[in-house]
């Protein structure tokens, strides 16, 4: 599946105010960055622009702002980690109206190669989330070009995603992608709509109804399917098993039946865990290295117990599906990957993947944080940055902020 929508190299911007929407949305503590993974990913399309002699103004959202504008969720630190990686200042305007007079003072004063970063874009509130045609027009104000290389806030029609676009194109200015997205969509969309064969795609996480046109739209493109995670017990239960206390969606037990016969009249295998790790509850705290667990096969665990991890047989089944695998798609952890005692069928199924050959791709969420925190971060071919935009476009769904590019 090619991009065919215009990247950064295919636009000119020296001299120009090129607004460019990022995922800066970083985990904070005590207001220092734990994890910097989005910024480092944001680096490349910006020192392009930078090098190109753009005047790059960023903006992103961080957090969920439910009672407006705060100091905890402002960019400030954002902007401090930015200035060190680029090797120079980056101004950060603290204007909670984001495009306010302090923003348009800063892009004015701007020379070619400056960056400027504006405040939290969700300090807007509704502005960026659902009438947003002002603050839209306001940002594309502040700008000639525009680049969008937020892939992570692409399934959304915010202001700085998609609703700036059209004020842009207006006035002449163009609408690019930048080197993340660029990335992100080549590798999902081949994945999805050209891979390699054999692919196997691997689902897991708590919910089957977070996955359900995913797993519809899978079974259409892969060779296997693999599930696990909490929403593997609906499925079980749907043909038949006993599954305790085990996470269940009886309002998708029909749902899951119609799966499983789609599976066999597409030809396609649909793997389910033989066996699961078993405890009396779900751990509290979450991490406790103490857990007490069971092994029972899937279909026969006890009333009186929940299952929270695929056992070892299973493990060794998946990691064996992967092996012949040429492309191998990964979305949502096995088990409740933050416990160490429950961490081992992702960490059987992330070291499978690590010993293959096949083109990896972790789509983004939980299962980029367990591929990580558990040190395979750098066997994978592609971890996604995106959770939510990955689900999408695994679900064969259009992105506003991929669609409202200019096309080539």
């Amino acid at each position: 599946m090619s991009l065919n929508k215009k990247t950064v190299d295919d636009i000119n911007v020296k001299g120009r105010r090129v607004l460019v929407r990022c995922d800066f949305n970083v985990p904070l503590k005590e207001g220092q960055i734990t994890d910097e993974t989005r910024i480092v990913a944001a680096l490349p399309t910006i020192k392009k622009l930078i090098d190109d002699g753009g005047k790059v103004i960023l903006c992103s959202h961080l957090g969920k702002v439910k009672n407006g504008p705060n100091e905890g969720e402002s960019l400030a630190p954002v902007a401090k980690r930015l200035s060190e990686k680029l090797g120079k200042e980056v101004v950060f305007v603290k204007d909670d109206n984001v495009t306010g007079e302090a923003a348009t003072k800063a892009v004015e004063a701007m020379k070619e190669g400056d960056v400027v970063l504006l405040q939290n874009t969700r300090f807007r509130g509704a502005d960026e989330t659902k009438n947003g045609e002002g603050f839209s027009k306001e940002l594309a104000d502040l700008a000639d070009d525009y680049v969008c290389d937020a892939f992570g806030s692409s399934h959304r029609a915010h202001a700085s995603v998609e609703g700036v676009t059209k004020f842009v194109r207006e006035k002449g200015g163009a609408c690019a992608v930048g080197y993340l997205m660029e990335k992100e969509i080549n590798f999902l969309g081949n994945a999805v709509e050209n891979p390699v064969r054999p692919f196997v795609a691997i689902l897991g996480g708590a919910k089957v109804a977070d996955k359900l046109a995913v797993i519809d739209n899978l079974l259409n493109k892969c060779d296997t399917l693999i599930i696990g995670g909490g929403m593997a017990y609906t499925f079980v239960k749907a043909k038949g098993g006993k599954v305790g206390k085990s996470l269940v969606d009886d309002t998708k037990l029909d749902y899951c039946k119609e799966m499983i016969e789609k599976a066999e009249k597409l030809g396609k295998k649909l793997l389910l865990p033989s066996d699961t790790v078993a405890a009396d509850n779900f751990p509290d705290p979450i991490d406790d290295p103490n857990l007490k667990t069971e092994v029972f096969p899937t279909d026969s665990i006890p009333d009186d117990k929940e299952g929270l991890d695929i056992g070892p047989e299973t493990q060794k089944v998946y990691a064996e599906a992967v092996k012949s695998a040429r492309t191998v798609v990964w979305n949502g952890p096995m088990g409740v990957s933050e416990n160490p005692v429950l961490a081992k069928g992702t960490i059987a199924v992330a070291q499978a993947l690590a010993d293959t050959d096949a083109t990896t791709i972790i789509g983004g969420g939980d299962s980029a944080a367990a591929v990580n925190n558990l040190g395979f971060g750098d066997k994978m071919t592609h971890i996604s940055t995106g959770g939510g935009a990955s689900l999408e476009f695994l679900e064969g769904k259009a992105l506003p902020g991929v669609v409202a590019a200019d096309d080539k």
